[in-house]
């Protein structure tokens, strides 16, 4: 027999969702936040030449510059007040939870419970403004002295713009954040993953129809582009795949008795995922990798010529940028890792409650056992992550093809879908439920 989940789950249809009032305001609550966010991006910062910063663009896209431009929705192309994004409360985030696993204080602090979440969270908050005012303020440095074929980037620099462009772009990030907050509290899905996908995927339509144009024109073959849509499907089908799959071990707790009546005895399972780091190795990657780059496409005259080397050589679809970026995804994926997730810590909360795995001794072995487990996941992980980032470099380099999304933007968007479609099953699962205790209730009463 089915399980009352499953029949749930297999009655999901429009008549359904058209019931379902609160999980319809929690969408149309998310889809009004991201169009707010999408009028943000083209919002300009004062006293900036749009075009000149458009040109400057298109000459350093393939380093950082051009990546972080993606993240943004092409904000920081246009500089817009959204140019930085959330990507200073992301940097934060991360940083904290390097922090946490560092310092014995915040520690203590994560395991205190909600009290101890939120206080974690308002560190995040001020270490964001503290990581905002110092980009913004090099980027208004930076746009001071960059010039185009039709004049400087900032029509008059000082310190009246330098002070404006950081009071606009750290602003716009708080506002970010805070509409991020909200929707996660309103909405549906988590609402600074849903900023950064919708950003992501803004220029979707736009790099469709360039690459259905490449094929009007004759530019690629119409056999060449199928064969592109069926790998990118295939590709997809993968990452979900992979992102799904997680190891369960399984857990035991004895049983106990509390005066007549026994307690426990019941087996569980701990999911331990497949890829624990998630998209965080490739972007620091791809961020440490693309910095020379940079550097010497920013000052063309006056970089050295070992510099200039570098970036050439860790240019895109280069076969040293290739190497570095699969050895790094490698090492941050086993270094995230040993920060988000502690064997010892784990095996001492499985004995503090009762808990232990079959066939292990719980304390140091059970914190063992974790670790190999752990350490053999994470290599696949890795592995997978490193082939999924480096197939989009390999089809650009070696064929030419003009794909507007990386491994790294492509992990992001099937995440954040399978996040969000999870969390609208859930309330639909939850509603569905409501109506039949109602019904109960009714038929009780009419007894």
């Amino acid at each position: 027999m089915a399980s009352a989940a499953e029949q749930l789950a297999a009655n999901f249809n429009l008549g359904v969702f058209s019931k379902a009032t609160e999980l319809r305001k929690r969408i149309w609550f998310t889809l009004g936040a991201l169009i707010i966010y999408r009028i943000g991006t083209y919002i300009p910062v004062p006293g900036i030449d749009a075009g000149v910063m458009g040109e400057l663009l298109q000459r350093n896209g393939g380093g950082i510059l051009g990546m972080f431009n993606m993240f943004t929705g092409g904000a920081l192309g246009r500089m817009t007040v959204f140019a930085l994004n959330i990507m200073p409360y992301i940097s934060a985030s991360i940083i904290v939870q390097l922090m946490t696993a560092a310092i014995p204080a915040l520690e203590s602090l994560k395991k205190e419970g909600e009290s101890g979440r939120k206080k974690m969270n308002q560190y995040t908050r001020y270490l964001t403004v503290v990581i905002g005012i110092f980009q913004s303020y090099g980027i208004a440095i930076g746009l001071e002295s960059m010039r185009g074929s039709f004049g400087p980037a900032v029509i008059d620099p000082g310190w009246f713009f330098r002070l404006s462009c950081v009071v606009t772009l750290v602003g716009g990030t708080m506002f970010l954040m805070w509409l991020g907050e909200q929707i996660t509290a309103r909405g549906v899905g988590n609402g600074i993953s849903l900023i950064i996908f919708s950003g992501i995927v803004a220029n979707l339509p736009h790099a469709l129809a360039n690459l259905l144009e490449l094929g009007r024109t004759g530019a690629l073959s119409p056999v060449f582009i199928v064969g592109f849509f069926v790998v990118a499907v295939a590709v997809i089908a993968f990452i979900v795949f992979m992102e799904r799959a997680h190891r369960r071990v399984v857990v035991q707790y004895p049983k106990r008795q509390v005066g007549t009546r026994m307690f426990g005895g019941d087996s569980t399972h701990m999911p331990l995922k497949l890829n624990t780091a998630g998209v965080i190795p490739p972007i620091f990657a791809s961020s440490i990798l693309l910095i020379p780059a940079t550097i010497s496409g920013f000052s063309r005259s006056g970089t050295p010529g070992w510099l200039s080397w570098i970036g050439v050589q860790l240019g895109h679809g280069q076969p040293l940028y290739m190497l570095f970026y699969a050895v790094m995804i490698i090492f941050f994926a086993y270094f995230y890792t040993a920060v988000v997730f502690n064997p010892q810590e784990t095996a001492d909360n499985l004995k503090k409650y009762g808990g232990f795995i079959p066939g292990i001794r719980p304390g140091a072995a059970t914190a063992d056992y974790f670790d190999y487990v752990l350490t053999r996941l994470t290599t696949v992980g890795a592995l997978y992550v490193a082939a999924v980032c480096l197939l989009p470099e390999v089809l650009i380099s070696r064929y030419g093809v003009p794909f507007y999304f990386g491994g790294t933007s492509l992990m992001i968007i099937v995440s954040v879908t399978m996040d969000t479609v999870t969390q609208v099953q859930s309330h639909l699962l939850a509603h569905q439920y409501e109506g039949l205790i109602r019904k109960s209730r009714g038929r009780g009463r009419g007894k």
